[in-house]
């Protein structure tokens, strides 16, 4: 889930400050297993979805069976009540970006562009993920831009390994995005996970002097999530106060893992295609 940076919660005050720097928290070997457990849950749920989503089916139905899902593993949705956000996923079609929330009134119809984002908390610690899913054939730009927008993750993802930063992700996710014509949503970011579900760091998708260059140390866990628009990098909220839309009306795509730091380099939380 992207949030405004200026909205992420602190980390929360725990006597574990002894393995945090700037309040970047390290987790142990047994919150990691908690953390991988909470992520395979997530994991699970979005590839069912993929693997369900139809024509004629509404955001709504997909929220309900997120929600069931979840549960049935023990586990409680990250996203339901987060700032008094309503829904047990964030489900955004076409121009949306981000934020949608489920409805009723919304159907999924054969040629859309959805994602659908969620979370879930498990024993203390939360996974994150995000998907795009083509609904039937869709139009060559849009296959294009699911494409570029996971390939842009992936090339985000390479980067990670203790010791290198920050900035070598975003300027990765940057590069890859610019070189296919597809521009980034500057405005939302992705974010340290674990205890909550935002953390320090903010993990921008551009190269920025915004914020220090965080050198990664094993044992951080990240959400990676570039946004991809075909065309403005520019958004607006609409009056829900919750949904992001593109504001040329340009279709938007997303995806998102949760990402642990190794020494050597990474592993793939809510990796899907070890199910």
């Amino acid at each position: 889930m992207n949030i405004l940076t200026n909205l992420l919660p602190k980390t929360d005050a725990s006597p574990r400050s002894r393995r945090r720097r700037r309040g970047i928290e390290l987790k142990s070997s047994e919150e990691i297993a908690t953390m991988r457990q909470a992520s395979r849950i997530v994991a699970t749920v979005l590839k069912e979805i993929a693997e369900r989503v139809e024509p004629g089916l509404t955001t709504a139905d997909l929220d309900a069976y997120a929600e069931s899902r979840i549960r049935e593993m023990g586990a409680t949705p990250s996203f339901k009540g987060y700032y008094g956000f309503p829904a047990s996923i964030c489900s955004c079609i076409n121009d949306e970006v981000v934020h949608g929330i489920p409805t009723a009134k919304k159907v999924i119809r054969r040629g859309d562009v959805l994602k659908v984002d969620t979370g879930a908390y498990f024993q203390g610690f939360h996974g994150d993920s995000c998907i795009t899913i083509a609904v039937g054939e869709v139009k060559p730009e849009a296959a294009k831009l699911i494409q570029i927008a996971e390939e842009t993750l992936y090339k985000g993802i390479e980067q990670v390994k203790a010791g290198n930063y920050l900035m070598d992700i975003a300027g990765a996710i940057q590069d890859h995005a610019e070189a296919n014509g597809f521009k980034i949503v500057e405005d939302y970011t992705g974010h340290g996970v674990g205890r909550n579900l935002h953390e320090e760091p903010s993990v921008f998708n551009i190269r920025t002097h915004e914020l220090p260059n965080v050198k990664l140390k094993a044992g951080m866990t990240l959400a990676i999530e570039p946004i991809l628009n075909a065309g403005s990098k520019h958004t607006r909220t609409l009056s829900d106060r919750w949904t992001v839309v593109t504001v040329d009306r340009s279709l938007s795509a997303q995806f998102e893992h949760t990402v642990l730091v190794t020494e050597t380099g990474y592993e793939i939380l809510t990796d899907r295609s070890v199910l």
